[in-house]
């Protein structure tokens, strides 16, 4: 009897160690795996820590000129033009390969030396935009920020179901913005051009906003909200950059329907009154 209950206990201390040793051998896992996890997570953040000091690095480094390649004079030297100083003839970077520099390219020189060190894409290239950080002339593609703060709505979730006692305002729009809109080949089959806008008018509240995202959400448009008072500026020249760079990020979004509220705040004129003062006239 003394025996086997020694022999029963053996096995009880065997069966609880080697119990023991697979929870021990498990967390030995669960801790190797942590561990090539976090191992993972440092080398994508030394990873991301590098590319933090490259933009740092570059964006300490002095600017470039945007030149432009008037013919190459030899293996070593191109004629280049500078706006607005002029023509120089200046040396070309031991990286840079000859046989891509061709007339018409658009190239970096450096500010200090004047050597071209970069050969740059033309301005409607995707690649353009990274290159133009390490560059003097960025403004010249930039949208200005206030016409990037304008509203936009990828596709409004507004329906013509919304907008109330607009039956007939809603058929005529519909047939002047949403069929060319969905079926172009319609016009191109009838050889006539297809409506670019129409006019909303009425007191506030009535229904032209609604409206107006309804016919985008309906034709899966981007919404693009402007007030006209935002148009408005200061300097001359600056309100027609707006609207130029507006319709530039429609394009951007297309297809794109580009609501103008409180038009009225230019589309005004000075009409003065028999009685010696003058008033403001909308059109």
């Amino acid at each position: 009897m003394t025996e086997v209950a020694l022999n029963k206990e053996s096995d009880g201390i065997k069966h609880y160690y080697i119990a023991k040793l697979g929870d021990i051998q498990h967390a030995v896992n669960e801790k190797s795996h942590n561990l090539r996890r976090l191992e993972a997570q440092r080398n994508e953040l030394n990873a991301k820590v590098r590319m933090l000091k490259e933009e740092i690095s570059m964006l300490h480094e002095q600017g470039s000129y945007v030149g432009e390649v008037v013919r190459a004079m030899d293996k070593k030297k191109v004629l280049v033009k500078v706006h607005p100083e002029g023509k120089y003839v200046v040396d070309i970077d031991k990286n840079i390969d000859i046989t891509q520099v061709t007339p018409n390219c658009r190239v970096a020189l450096r500010a200090d030396s004047y050597v071209l060190h970069k050969i740059l894409p033309n301005k409607a290239s995707a690649n353009f935009l990274p290159i133009c950080r390490r560059i003097l002339f960025l403004w010249l593609i930039q949208v200005d920020p206030l016409v990037s703060l304008m509203m936009v709505e990828k596709v409004p979730d507004s329906t013509y179901e919304m907008v109330g006692g607009l039956d007939k305002q809603i058929k005529e729009i519909r047939e002047v913005i949403e069929l060319p809109v969905k079926h172009p080949e319609l016009f191109e089959a009838l050889g006539i051009a297809q409506p670019k806008g129409v006019l909303l008018y009425g007191l506030p509240g009535t229904g032209k906003t609604l409206l107006a995202r309804a016919v985008a959400h309906h034709t899966e448009c981007t919404f693009i909200r402007v007030s006209g008072s935002e148009l408005v500026q200061k300097f001359i020249g600056e309100g027609a950059r707006m609207v130029r760079e507006l319709f530039v990020m429609a394009r951007e979004h297309a297809p794109s329907i580009i609501f103008m509220d409180e038009i009225d705040s230019i589309g005004s004129a000075r009409v003065e009154a028999n009685s010696g003062g003058n008033f403001t006239q909308t059109w």
